[in-house]
């Protein structure tokens, strides 16, 4: 039984890449397949195998033990999902392979050989540590003792001279920008929210050279930075971002043009997860003068973008009724709104969506919305009127901003999560993406007596983004199929091309060049042309190193990455 057992253990692992357009649930199984699979393993020894009964809950009692210990004594990354996905599946597989090789003995050592193997299996994740899993659900490891990113850049803070902090300057540089202080109103910064000004990862107003083999980008800086899967947000020449800096959140202010802080605004609070890995997850967003910031276990602030000084703030965890933060911690880039900051909570009944009052943090409305959404409330336009969207498991929200009415819930359930925003199209249609198994719906909105109704269009598989929003140019849409880039018709859904092997990165476009720079999972900057006719891919560039799912900013002639270890700045070449 254990030779059938122990390959079908690895061949579990595999069944995403054997079956690339499966549902959500088939590719969950490389995550538990495998753990499954050996308690079989452990089931058999109990209750099939030739050894004595005195044997069988020995060597049950011995396995036990040596997972025990190992827990006891690993980096704490190694628990949780890593022991149920990793540790004990190893350790039974070496007990398996124990019994197999000692199996003709008749004395009691083979059960101890057993154990033994099981014990060194062990052993080896004593001596590592992830910082989480990759897009394709492999985990990242490095040895235990050797510094994490998180270190380093704390060292590089450290040993940063005080002097060189530009904050004399902040409030005079900030607002000879044209940005005005909280509470004032004023011209909309350059890069004010997740994704951009219009939410959809599109820069406009500026055209670049695509020659990047004999221009390439021009590095300004490169700084590191603390672990978090935030984006940028850009008002003058200060970015804002968010970091996990030891036993703190942090909520930092950069000078753009050199890349030293100005300020950090921190609370205490370190969100871990071994999938997703460590820091925060959303994105601040600018309004008024204002920065909004949502941390991973729940801590909603607003503070003074000038100098970071706390207005208001407000924990999600009671607010939404719930104990503790999602799987993957509170990932909602705050939307501002109609003077409503509007986040996704996923609490239970009507506590899906809260809209807290940006005045004073007060609730102001609350709206049921599906459990599983790692998305961000989004503003939209549809058929002339102005509404805030969700998507969820279950589908795509609808509400009017200033009171929290719904005004339509469109079911498209995807099985899992959505991480993914929605983008309107013609000013009546909206797409609605999804993963693996279920792939993107386009949807047609028009007014009825009844209210808002969509009328399904088409649902393609040709396009299962996962974690990894669109981009939409002259009527073709531009994005990740799983792991790999690809280009479909928005009039049917079909695909155009698919090719580029960039694993799970993000995009951006440059509208007015028609270009798009992919910054992939490990990384590295391509840039490709906007077109529906082939994969054209103009350049690559060695960026950053390690895992990399931030969204690129470009604001002016500068693009901005950064990812958990690691943010750059580059000059792009313009046309002109």
């Amino acid at each position: 039984m254990p030779l059938l057992l122990l390959p079908l253990m690895l061949a579990m692992r595999f069944v995403p890449q054997l079956l690339p357009n499966g549902p959500s649930k088939i590719w969950m199984a490389s995550a538990f397949g495998p753990f499954l699979v050996s308690l079989l393993v452990v089931l058999w020894w109990f209750l099939a195998s030739r050894a004595r009964w005195f044997e069988r809950g020995l060597g049950v009692i011995g396995l036990a033990a040596a997972v025990g210990v190992e827990q006891m004594l690993c980096h704490h990354s190694m628990r949780g999902p890593l022991l149920i996905v990793m540790t004990l599946p190893m350790a039974i597989a070496g007990f398996a392979v124990g019994a197999i090789l000692f199996g003709k003995s008749l004395s009691i050592q083979r059960t101890w050989w057993a154990i033994a193997l099981a014990a060194v299996a062990c052993v080896f994740s004593l001596f590592i540590r992830t910082e989480g899993a990759w897009g394709d659900f492999s985990f990242g490891f490095e040895w235990r003792w050797k510094p994490t990113s998180e270190q380093r850049a704390m060292a590089y803070r450290k040993e940063a001279a005080m002097s060189t902090m530009k904050t004399m300057s902040t409030t005079s540089t900030l607002r000879d920008a044209g940005v005005p202080s909280a509470g004032q109103p004023g011209s909309l910064p350059q890069w004010p929210a997740f994704r951009g000004p219009g939410r959809d990862g599109k820069q406009t107003g500026v055209i670049f050279r695509d020659d990047w083999q004999s221009t390439p980008p021009k590095e300004v800086w490169r700084i590191p930075v603390g672990p978090a899967w935030s984006s940028f947000v850009v008002a003058g020449d200060r970015l804002f971002t968010q970091e996990q800096r030891g036993d703190n959140e942090a909520v930092v202010c950069y000078d753009a043009s050199d890349g030293k802080q100005v300020w950090e605004f921190t609370r205490p609070s370190r969100f871990f997860e071994s999938l997703g890995g460590l820091g925060p997850r959303a994105t601040p967003t600018l309004s008024e003068g204002s920065l909004y910031a949502l941390g991973a276990a729940g801590s909603l602030v607003r503070l003074d973008m000038i100098d970071g000084r706390k207005i208001w703030d407000v924990d999600l965890k009671p607010a939404a009724g719930r104990n503790e933060p999602p799987m993957w911690g509170f990932s909602s880039s705050p939307c501002v709104e109609q003077g409503l900051v509007i986040v996704h909570a996923g609490g239970a009944g009507d506590l899906g969506v809260l809209a807290f009052r940006t005045a004073d943090g007060q609730l102001a409305w609350s709206a049921p919305a599906g459990e599983r959404s790692y998305g961000s409330v989004q503003p939209i336009t549809l058929l002339n009127q102005s509404y805030v969207c969700l998507l969820s498991n279950t589908g795509a929200h609808f509400w009017e901003a200033a009171t929290g009415k719904r005004v339509l819930d469109y079911a498209f359930v995807h099985e899992g999560y959505r991480a993914l925003q929605p983008q309107v199209i013609d000013g009546n249609k909206v797409l609605i993406p999804a993963g693996m198994g279920t792939g993107t719906r386009l949807v047609e909105l028009s007014q009825t007596a009844q209210g808002l109704e969509g009328k399904e269009l088409w649902t393609s598989t040709d396009m299962k983004p996962d974690f990894n929003d669109l981009l939409i140019q002259d009527g073709y849409l531009y994005g990740f199929d799983n792991a790999i880039f690809a280009c479909v018709d928005l009039k049917d859904g079909a695909r155009k091309w698919k090719g580029g092997r960039y694993e799970k990165g993000q995009a951006l476009l440059l509208t007015d060049s028609k270009l798009i720079v992919v910054v992939s999972e490990r990384g590295g900057l391509v840039l490709l042309r906007a077109t529906p006719e082939k994969l054209i891919e103009l350049a690559t560039l060695p960026a950053m190193s390690g895992k990399t799912w931030n969204h690129p900013v470009v604001v002016g002639d500068r693009l901005y990455v950064r990812n958990a270890e690691e943010a750059i700045c580059y000059r792009l070449r313009t046309a002109d």
